[in-house]
């Protein structure tokens, strides 16, 4: 938990706002003020994420392209032979691309034809990293030091092209000068030059507006709907968004964690699904935010409302309201000061009074600092029709799941007298601690039409190398009967990479469902489809993956170690979790749901 709460302390929960349709004008964008590049985190067209500050480099060359920009074409190649001349140094080349009219199609398309080879393409989509570079044209190259994240050079590669011109060779070699000179420990004699690409196209929105983004109208309504539950007394959130001048005071710390996208909390590739959870920012509404950073943050005349609301704020234990039934830990569980803490497995002195069909099954944590994570399995009584042979999972807790209720017309079904065994673990703070979470039942007016059951394709067989940067594995699950998907939930711990569902189905077509291309550890997040994803009998659900266990992986315990399947976080898992409800035949649904509800 320590851990998390470094990661939540440069955290600020921001999302939807703005959208209107965009047009498209030549604005100038605004540079970032610092001296450093801030750090960014972005996904090329293959679907790979990259991010500034895990380079694996000494100096990152961000080559500005383009599709149909002749002078970002004729100059791929000699980028590729400049990377080749200095990779013994560590220097590495990514290609950035904010041109609003490029999909990852057509940069694949653009890719193969001219050759970038294994140069990746960064998509910037929100155009926000060009924005703070203040990149205005294409064919601009930007080399950064990852020593102090300074730029050591920016500008043309060399003096051989410019508009509907073209030497027979360069004169001046620009990048590969200062590159060489870098190298040399040397001061960079020509560190700027102009650049003659092909103007870019930016969003005709708030960032190049000369007005001012009010804060009580734009931005106090936008961090009341996505960012104050978290960021409250007694929240997760590190501090409490109270005024603007709490704002305000952590407003640098906002643009560099959305610029990373370590804020908002969502890891989902938007190239594949739709999800009706969705925390991710639009480029409006991350124009709209860093707009009015750039102005200074300005408090504009009204009355505070994030002040008013911290006023006459209640605190929610429950999001769903009250539950119909509690299920508490039967006394309260001691937390030693220090230490890696086992498993702990407690059965709740609750029985369930009655046959009862669920809406929703929600654990409350009672103390977040110390429950890393809270599963409650069902027990079910001696006799009971249909017994399962092991423990039902039911809910969960951790960073990021939200607990949503069950989908409309679906449910669980609990047993008089059956009971619930809690699996925690918890992390130590330095001090001792107490803990007594709780579980809330959200019982059904009527039995569903589905039963929603909870599934895992899961591999334990694993070998994870010493220093391997990208150890892939898979899972396998085979569905019998037709089914409905309903969320996907990725499971690794914190050498976890990426993760991706993909459907493979009877007619032999395959179709990606969830890639997690930057999966977090921290953020345990329960993806729920916009609409639920029907899979006829036979269909393969196929979970791949990768664990980073190099030294670049800022969450790695221990690089040097080789790692295999096992239930503490330095330890690894691998499983694709799923919610599913099986679509019962028109002529025996009746039957499967009084058998269920017996």
């Amino acid at each position: 938990m320590n851990q998390l709460l470094r990661v939540l302390a440069a955290i600020v929960c921001l999302s939807n706002f703005t959208s209107a349709a965009e047009v498209f004008a030549e604005l100038e964008p605004r540079a970032h003020s610092s001296d450093a590049v801030v750090n960014f985190s972005l996904i090329d067209y293959r679907g790979r994420h990259f991010e500034l500050h895990r380079a694996d480099a000494k100096v990152v060359v961000l080559f500005v392209g383009g599709n149909g920009c002749p002078i970002v074409r004729q100059s791929v190649a000699k980028t590729r032979s400049l990377r080749t001349k200095f990779a013994d140094k560590g220097v590495v080349v990514w290609m950035l691309n904010a041109n609003p009219q490029d999909d990852r199609e057509s940069i694949a398309e653009e890719a193969q034809t001219y050759g970038f080879g294994s140069i990746p393409v960064l998509k910037d989509e929100h155009q926000m990293v060009a924005r703070s570079l203040g990149v205005t044209r294409t064919a601009e190259v930007i080399a950064i030091s990852t020593k102090d994240w300074k730029i050591v050079y920016r500008g043309a590669i060399d003096d051989q092209l410019t508009e509907g011109a073209k030497k027979p060779q360069p004169t001046q070699k620009y990048l590969e000068t200062a590159l060489t000179e870098f190298f040399a420990d040397k001061p960079v004699t020509v560190a700027k030059t102009s650049v003659k690409g092909c103007l870019i196209s930016f969003a005709k929105d708030v960032a190049g507006s000369k007005s001012e983004v009010s804060y009580v109208k734009d931005i106090a309504p936008l961090l009341q709907q996505k960012c104050v539950s978290c960021h409250s007394a007694g929240n997760i959130g590190p501090f409490a968004m109270s005024s603007h001048k709490k704002v305000k005071g952590w407003s640098e710390m906002i643009r560099e964690v959305v610029l990373a996208q370590r804020m908002p909390p969502w890891h989902a590739d938007p190239h594949f699904g739709k999800f009706s959870n969705d925390r991710s920012l639009t480029a409006g509404e991350m124009s709209k935010l860093f707009a009015w950073i750039d102005q200074g943050c300005p408090r504009g005349e009204g009355e505070d409302p994030l002040t008013a609301a911290a006023a006459s704020a209640k605190p929610v234990l429950w999001d769903l309201g009250q539950p119909d039934l509690i299920v508490p830990l039967p006394k309260a569980q001691s937390i030693p000061a220090t230490g890696v803490l086992q498993y702990r497995y407690v059965d709740s002195s609750f029985e369930m009074p009655h046959d009862g069909w669920l809406r929703a099954s929600v654990v409350r944590p009672d103390n977040r600092k110390v429950v890393h994570h809270v599963i409650v399995r069902v027990k079910y009584p001696e006799g009971a029709k249909g017994r399962p042979e092991e423990e039902v999972f039911l809910t969960s807790w951790a960073p990021g799941n939200t607990s949503p209720e069950c989908p409309p017309g679906t449910g669980k079904f609990l047993p008089k007298g059956a009971r619930f065994n809690f699996e925690l673990h918890y992390n130590t703070t330095g001090k001792p601690e107490t803990d007594q979470s709780e579980m809330g039942l959200y019982l059904a007016k009527e039995a569903p039409k589905m039963v929603l059951e909870t599934r895992t394709a899961e591999n334990r067989d694993f070998s994870i190398p010493p220093g391997e940067a990208d150890a892939r594995t898979h899972a396998l699950y085979s569905f019998k009967s037709d089914t409905l998907i309903y969320d996907l939930i990725p499971h690794m711990h914190l050498r976890g990479a990426w993760f991706k569902y993909e459907a493979l189905y009877p007619n032999g077509k395959k179709e990606t469902l969830l890639s997690v291309p930057n999966y977090d550890f921290n953020w345990q997040t329960e993806y729920r489809l916009a609409q639920p994803k029907r899979v006829p009998a036979g269909t393969w659900l196929l979970c791949t993956g990768g664990f980073d266990n190099s030294t670049r992986n800022p969450y790695n315990p221990d690089p040097t170690k080789r790692v295999k399947h096992g239930l503490q976080s330095f330890d690894e898992m691998f499983m694709g979790f799923m919610n599913v409800a099986e679509i019962p035949a028109a002529s025996d649904a009746s039957n499967k749901q009084a058998s269920a509800g017996k």
